[in-house]
C-alpha cells in the first residue's frame, strides 16, 4: 500500500486540483493524508467540500504551524501503508504517476525515488516562464537540462527507511534535504513518473516566495549573508535583468527579475535581525 502525504499552509487556490487529480491513478491501492499546517484561509474547508467526490482515502491531520518537514513527519505517524510518497499541494499527476513512481522500489532496485518528469503546470503564463529562465532550468520542466539521477529530496521511500533514521529534521529552508543527508544515500530516478508543479506567475506570489528563499541560513556565515545582499540588490538586478530580458526576448523577465529580488533582500535582512528561517 502507498500512503500519500501532503503538507498544506494556506493552499485554498490548489489543494482542490491536487486531490482530484489523484483520483484517476491507475494504482488504486494508496491513500491520502493531508497534514494542514495551521493555514488561516479556505483550505480545510475546499477540501472538506470536495470528500465525497473522492475514490480513495482521505485523512486530514491539524497541526500547528511548523513547516513541511515537521508536517510530512506528522502525515507519515498516520500513515498504513508500505511505501511513503511525499507530494506538494500545488502539484497535479499523471494517470500513472504513482505506479511509476513505485515501480523501481517494489522491483528492489532501490529504496527510494524521485522523478524528473516533472514539468511547469502554468506555462502559459509569462511571469512563470520567467521563474525558469531565473532558475536556469530546462523549457516547460522544474529543473536543469542536463539533471543527475540522484538527488536529496525523496518523492517515494521505503517507510521502514524513513522510520529508521526518524523522518525530515524539521523546521528550515533545505528540511526536505535532511531525510538524504540522514539516511546516508540519495533518491534514485524513477522513469516516466510524470507530474506537473506550479510556478509563482503573480507578482505577489514571486515576492512572498522569494522572502521564503531569503530567509535561510547562509552557508558561510555574515560573508554569505553579503554576497547574498549584493547579489539581489536593485543595481545588481536591473542588470541582469536587462540583459538576460533582451538576450532571451522576454521583457517580463526585467519585472519579475526586480520584484524576485527584492523578496530575496527582505528575506536576507529578516532573518539577519531575527534569526527567523522559513518553514
Amino acid at each position: 500500500m502507498i500512503s500519500v502525504i501532503i503538507p498544506t499552509y494556506n493552499e485554498q487556490d490548489v489543494i482542490v486540483k491536487c486531490l482530484e487529480s489523484l483520483v484517476r491513478q491507475t494504482v488504486k491501492d494508496f491513500e491520502v493524508i493531508v497534514v494542514d499546517d495551521g493555514s488561516t484561509d479556505e483550505t480545510l474547508t475546499k477540501i472538506q467540500s470536495i470528500t465525497s467526490t473522492l475514490n480513495y482515502h482521505l485523512e486530514i491531520v491539524n497541526g500547528k504551524h511548523k513547516g513541511a518537514g515537521s508536517a510530512r513527519n506528522l502525515g507519515a505517524t498516520w500513515a498504513r501503508g508500505d511505501i511513503l510518497v511525499f507530494v506538494d499541494s500545488d502539484m497535479t499527476f499523471d494517470k500513472h504517476f504513482l505506479k511509476m513512481l513505485v515501480k523501481p522500489i517494489l522491483a528492489g532496485k532501490t529504496k527510494g525515488t524521485f522523478s524528473k518528469d516533472e514539468y511547469v503546470s502554468n506555462w502559459d503564463k509569462p511571469l512563470a516562464r520567467a521563474y525558469n529562465l531565473n532558475e536556469g532550468w530546462e523549457n516547460k520542466k522544474r529543473h536543469p537540462r542536463k539533471y543527475p539521477d540522484t538527488q536529496k529530496v525523496f518523492r517515494a521511500i521505503l517507510r521502514a527507511e524513513f522510520n529508521r533514521v526518524g523522518g525530515f529534521t524539521a523546521g528550515g529552508y533545505n528540511d526536505d534535504w535532511s531525510l538524504s543527508e540522514k539516511l546516508g544515500y540519495e533518491a534514485t530516478v524513477a522513469p516516466k513518473a510524470i507530474f506537473f508543479h506550479k510556478n509563482p506567475d503573480t507578482l505577489n506570489e514571486i515576492f512572498h516566495h522569494a522572502v521564503w528563499v531569503g530567509k535561510r541560513k547562509y552557508k558561510f556565515g555574515i560573508l554569505g549573508y553579503f554576497v547574498g545582499l549584493v547579489r539581489s540588490s536593485l543595481p545588481v538586478s536591473l542588470i541582469i535583468g536587462l540583459v538576460k530580458s533582451f538576450l532571451n526576448s522576454k521583457p517580463s523577465f526585467l519585472i519579475f527579475k526586480v520584484v524576485y529580488d527584492f523578496g530575496v533582500f527582505v528575506g536576507i535582512l529578516n532573518y539577519m535581525f531575527t534569526k527567523r528561517g522559513s518553514k
